[in-house]
């Protein structure tokens, strides 16, 4: 990792003006009712112990129809933590029809997000599936893959990866760019939304993407207006609308897919 544990903290600190991360036990938002990781062990570690502003970034966006993409698609999120986006994105009025959350396979960690998986399952849309599952970034994805498999149908991958707040991992950056371009679905169609903290240092932005198009991937940088006001209309547990706009203006926010996909 380009920083330690306490150095990601401090600089996410300075960009939030000296506010604090959310690391409160239980984090609702909207019908959601989620829980962040013990602190200790690789929840320290991998930062499964908080929820950073990205998260809260992608939740605005997916409150205001921004992900439509996801409509009746198959969704993946790696490194999920409390899987904030991916559990509200099951929950819209046109949802996609399975959602996968994963994040490491540390039983401290997955344990937390199967908890947040199954405790809000009675607030997801009936049309969509949620499901997780433990996976290290780089590992085989054939048992990701297989979720997709219905009536003996084979699928080659996701229609929708999302990952927040993954990027200042510049150490598994090789990793996690081979775990995108083995589970997405090669498809002219198929999508990456990522988001990072202002704290992530922009030249391990960079390498990031240098490696994603290595790989044949391509991303957008979409730009959002800093003074933007925070417009998710849904009640976010301890956090006003002016905090909330404070942690969507710390993030920047990337759309990706295949540079080229070759015709069948």
């Amino acid at each position: 990792m380009s920083d330690d544990y306490e150095d990601i903290l401090k600089d996410s600190l300075e960009f939030l003006g000296g506010k604090p991360v959310i690391d409160d036990e239980v984090i609702k938002y909207g019908p959601l009712v989620l829980t962040v990781a013990p602190k200790h062990g690789k929840a320290n570690t991998l930062l499964a112990d908080h929820l950073f502003s990205p998260s809260i970034f992608l939740a605005e966006r997916i409150e205001r129809g921004l992900f439509a993409d996801c409509q009746g698609k198959t969704v993946l999120e790696l490194g999920a933590g409390a899987a904030l986006p991916s559990l509200l994105l099951s929950t819209v009025s046109n949802p996609p029809k399975l959602v996968v959350v994963t994040d490491h396979p540390d039983e401290v960690i997955f344990s937390n997000l199967r908890n947040n998986v199954t405790k809000n399952q009675n607030v997801v849309n009936s049309s969509c599936i949620l499901t997780c599952c433990g996976y290290e970034w780089g590992a085989d994805v054939t048992p990701l893959l297989q979720l997709l498999s219905v009536n003996g149908t084979t699928h080659t991958g996701f229609d929708v990866l999302i990952l927040s707040d993954l990027l200042h991992f510049d150490s598994f950056h090789d990793q996690l760019v081979k775990s995108i371009a083995s589970s997405l679905k090669r498809s002219p169609d198929s999508r990456v939304h990522i988001a990072a903290g202002v704290y992530t240092k922009p030249d391990v932005c960079d390498s990031f993407l240098a490696k994603s198009t290595e790989a044949g991937l391509q991303f957008e940088e979409i730009h959002t207006n800093p003074a933007e006001p925070w417009k998710g209309t849904l009640t976010v547990g301890g956090l006003d609308s002016d905090d909330l706009a404070t942690r969507k203006a710390a993030c920047r926010y990337w759309v990706g897919r295949y540079a080229r996909v070759e015709p069948y």
